[in-house]
């Protein structure tokens, strides 16, 4: 691996800084400790900084040369609604709050980045540094952009990152097209007639409406959808009844939807509504049909991924840039994508040797209780996001 030296020699600070934000862990909105920080540093290194968008995001503006071509790069920064299982010195403070997923190395990771870029301005042009709140569920980087992000900071192409557990520290993925799914919710609720459970014959029992409703969607995939693309259908809660001898009145269903592509998700939804209101009308039942679409497809631009594979290789070999597998979890750089051309990438958080043990073998994966984000990242993805900025902005 080619890293930057002085990056490396710069490690231990930047941990030391990881490990405080993965001790104090803020929620989606919430991020005022961690916003302070980034702004605390960002400032010592003599780096501009704005906060507020996204109300506690905070863009850091690093300019070298005359030129007036920009790129973005951007870190989340919120943790996750969850008991951290792991005991080690740097463990959450904060109860029911963990940085389960990463953000406090995404956020470590593009601090090395400013502190070299600060220091060194090998490039011509602005170097804009967005370290998002609320990627968690608040749709942070929508907000971002609602508030002007990329008016106030208008940028040619905006990158980011993800560490993704399960291989070894060295490696990174990348592809053009989509590489996460839109992230959707919907609730049903059946309306029948309730009564006593050993008199059917006088009610209208929602519970085998809401499984006939199950077992049906599962063709929308097998029988609607071309066979190519790809679209998941979970119901993952049904709720009903409060007593084993009563029929109930209403019986209600809520679940997940997730796709590549927003004309699937709009087939989908047709068929899902249509389905659950005419199986509804055929046992004498009404329904109330609701999807609320989160976020939507990650969807990676040519151009952009095809740079950013170039740059990896070029730290890492061409063997250690492997393609990158699409999954169908969600990510709010989605917004970000649909503003700019851009690139989202994985970079490969080692096996889970890092990693305190007694926790089950092998990775600890995202969004797990015992998972902590692998410091020996920090100088490879640093040297990944300044290669990147130099490579882009060359003189």
């Amino acid at each position: 691996m080619k890293l930057i030296d002085d990056i490396v020699s710069n490690a231990p600070h930047i941990q030391a800084l990881r490990r405080d934000l993965h001790a104090h862990p803020e929620l989606c909105f919430e991020e005022v400790r961690t916003a302070d920080i980034v702004a605390r540093q960002l400032a010592q290194w003599g780096i501009p900084i704005h906060r507020g968008l996204g109300k506690t995001g905070v863009v850091g503006i690093v300019k070298a040369g005359t030129s007036e071509r920009a790129i973005a790069m951007r870190a989340d920064m919120d943790a996750l609604p969850m008991q951290e299982f792991n005991t080690f010195a740097h463990a959450s403070q904060h109860k029911g709050q963990m940085h389960a997923c990463g953000h406090d190395g995404h956020t470590a990771m593009l601090l090395a980045a400013a502190q070299h870029l600060a220091k060194h301005r090998d490039f011509d042009g602005t170097v804009y540094l967005i370290f998002q709140p609320a990627e968690e569920g608040g749709g942070g980087a929508r907000e971002m952009i609602k508030d002007g992000l990329f008016t106030q900071f208008p940028v040619e192409a905006v990158f980011g990152m993800h560490n993704w557990p399960g291989s070894s520290v060295g490696k990174f993925a990348v592809s053009a097209g989509p590489v996460m799914a839109s992230s959707n919710e919907f609730t049903i609720t059946i309306r029948g007639k309730g009564g006593h459970a050993a008199m059917p014959h006088n009610a209208v029992d929602p519970v085998p409406v809401a499984c006939q409703m199950v077992q049906a969607f599962q063709t929308i995939i097998s029988r609607n959808a071309k066979p190519v693309e790809a679209g998941v259908i979970s119901v993952t809660m049904i709720h009903a009844g409060e007593a084993t001898n009563v029929i109930p009145d209403s019986c209600e269903l809520q679940g997940t939807v997730r796709t590549f592509t927003v004309e699937l998700l709009d087939l989908i939804e047709q068929r899902m509504r249509s389905i659950a209101e005419h199986t509804a009308a055929a046992y004498g039942a009404t329904c109330e049909f609701e999807l609320v679409r989160n976020y939507p497809p990650t969807v990676n631009s040519q151009r952009e991924a095809a740079f950013a594979r170039t740059v990896m290789e070029s730290i890492v070999g061409k063997n250690n840039v492997d393609e990158q597998e699409p999954t169908m979890g969600a990510e709010d750089f989605s917004y970000m994508l649909m503003a700019k051309p851009g690139c989202y990438c994985f970079i490969s958080n080692g096996d889970g040797m890092h990693r305190e043990m007694g926790h089950g073998a092998g990775p600890c994966m995202l969004h797990n209780p015992s998972y902590d984000f692998n410091d020996e990242l920090i100088p490879l993805g640093a040297t990944y996001w300044v290669r990147l900025a130099e490579a882009w902005l060359k003189p």
